[in-house]
């Protein structure tokens, strides 16, 4: 596992026939032993690698192995993310900025309880259990439903490693000027920066692998949703790496 970034960084020049090769050709130079699944898509293959890579070496470095135009940029998915507004409850509604799972199948499990257990899939996550009393429309990416569901992660500044924007406001007095010091002209602490930047992008990495408390939400109309009421907490972990290729980072309309 030594130089893991380095070695890394030969499949973003690699071409292959089949795009899951570049991935798996790299197999044995890692001396990892992962089941070959081809048709899964390079970004899932590579994400594989990755999360055994990461679990083993524990360097997380090695996820800023690729180039600015890859699924897996780190910088640009902290950027994102830094420029999601905070949320707001007006109208009768909490505007959420959140990350949204597309739930691609709800499968009721017999039970004689009055509380019905279903089996809930969606795309980038593990596979999960809920209960509840409401009952849900079962469907699969076989037979769809028109209603649209979402297994929500509300976001959370803090997890960039930066204060809540009510804590780093800061206003001038009236009358007062407001300019640059000799310590901080453009360019003079560039790389400090740069390397912090990329110093929390890794660190955002390891957090949205973790385990996290989520919302299950209904579409009612164009941009609106309706919580779906749970007995227990929906606790949900993404797949591997990869599913930050289908992460979907937006502000819903909860009613």
């Amino acid at each position: 596992m030594r130089d893991a970034r380095q070695k890394l960084q030969w499949a973003s020049k690699r071409v292959t026939t089949v795009q899951e090769d570049t991935a798996y050709s790299l197999f044995g130079i890692f001396d990892v032993h992962l089941p070959v699944i081809y048709g899964e898509r390079k970004q899932s293959a590579l994400g594989r690698l990755l999360q055994d890579i990461v679990s083993r070496s524990g360097d997380i470095t090695s996820l800023d192995w690729v180039g600015q135009s890859s699924e897996f940029n780190t910088s640009k998915l902290y950027n994102m993310l830094e420029n999601m507004n905070t949320p707001l409850f007006a109208n009768c509604r909490l505007r959420l900025p959140c990350i949204a799972f597309h739930v691609t199948e709800v499968k009721r499990r017999p039970a004689h309880a009055a509380h019905s257990i279903y089996e809930v899939k969606a795309d980038g996550l593990q596979d999960l259990l809920i209960t509840t009393d409401k009952t849900l429309i079962q469907f699969s990416r076989a037979r769809p439903t028109r209603q649209t569901f979402f297994l929500v992660r509300p976001w959370d500044r803090r997890l960039l490693g930066l204060p809540d924007f009510s804590e780093q406001l800061t206003f001038a007095e009236e009358g007062e000027s407001v300019g640059l010091s000799s310590s901080n002209l453009p360019g003079e602490e560039e790389l400090s920066v740069d390397s912090d930047v990329h110093s929390r992008s890794l660190r955002l990495m390891v957090h949205l692998g973790q385990a996290f408390s989520a919302l299950l939400v209904a579409q009612q109309r164009v941009g609106e949703y309706k919580r779906v009421a749970l007995d227990h907490n929906i606790i949900a972990q993404m797949k591997h790496p990869a599913s930050i290729d289908i992460m979907n980072i937006r502000t819903l309309d909860i009613l």
